[in-house]
């Protein structure tokens, strides 16, 4: 069975308007077993976010490979990207970018729009989800749910396509400390039981004692890199994908935003025609 995720000879430049802020990203390698949990670290607006967009496809390294259960991501044409971002890879954003108007049964449908499952299941498996997360009210409007509960049906709609792999984007940045232990434990038990291997960034020191794995991002820039024949060529523009200005803020087009990636769960675009 291949990795659930692999880089290697990473490098990826943001070229900012400033140039105080432009900085380049740069992993020799770097590999997650199946079911394997990671905790990556750096200071804040150290690039996190940004390696996490282009683990997901979002924007396209200058030059590297990464590869999601053994499928090299940047290598897939755009729609095809898409179709695979969403049946392979779950995210867990910051502030959870759950799609306001429809209800948190909606919002687990939405993600299971691009899975492998059969459709038949689809209902079954969300409703049982929410039921296991402590979801009682899945008929609610996220702004009916508590912060709480909203991460609660984030976590859902991460595992629910049962993805190779999740990313989690400083998911306990939101809550207080009694809040944010127990919600890195709900999201590493919910990926341990979907076999879903987890990368989640933060900056915060509290979250380390959580994880055997532990990685300092600068670390990955030091790590040796693979034969340079490894390579692969960049298939679209340095500025990514559609929307996304490549910035590590995650600004407009970033995946789970109102404007995110086309047919990304989490985006009205993902979500769009799905049946209740």
């Amino acid at each position: 069975m291949p990795p659930a995720l692999r880089i290697q000879n990473l490098r990826f430049t943001y070229r900012a308007a400033r140039p105080e802020d432009a900085f380049t990203l740069s992993v020799g390698h770097f590999a997650l077993d199946p079911a394997e949990q990671a905790l990556l670290t750096a200071r804040s607006g150290g690039g996190k976010s940004t390696l996490l967009a282009a683990i997901a496809g979002l924007i396209t390294p200058d030059a590297g490979t990464i590869e999601v259960a053994g499928q090299d991501i940047h290598a897939l044409r755009p729609a095809a990207r898409d179709r695979f971002r969403g049946g392979h890879i779950g995210m867990i954003f910051q502030t959870f970018n759950l799609l306001h108007g429809f209800t948190a049964l909606e919002n687990v449908l939405a993600a299971m729009k691009f899975s492998d499952l059969p459709r038949g299941e689809h209902r079954a498996r969300a409703e049982g989800l929410l039921e296991r997360l402590g979801i009682d009210r899945p008929q609610a409007t996220p702004d009916a749910l508590s912060v709480g509960q909203q991460q609660r049906v984030a976590v859902a709609r991460a595992v629910a396509a049962r993805p190779a792999l999740v990313l989690a984007d400083e998911p306990t940045a939101s809550l207080d400390p009694e809040n944010a232990a127990a919600a890195v434990e709900l999201i590493q038990s919910a990926c341990a039981e979907a076999g879903a291997a987890l990368l989640c960034v933060s900056h915060d020191p509290a979250m380390a004692e959580r994880f055997e794995r532990r990685v300092r991002l600068d670390e990955l820039a030091e790590a040796a890199p693979a034969p340079l024949s490894g390579l692969s060529a960049p298939v679209e523009s340095p500025r990514g994908a559609r929307g996304y200005p490549g910035s590590p803020r995650g600004a407009k087009g970033y995946p789970g935003s109102p404007r995110g990636a086309r047919g990304y769960p989490g985006s009205p675009g993902g979500a769009r025609g799905y049946p209740a």
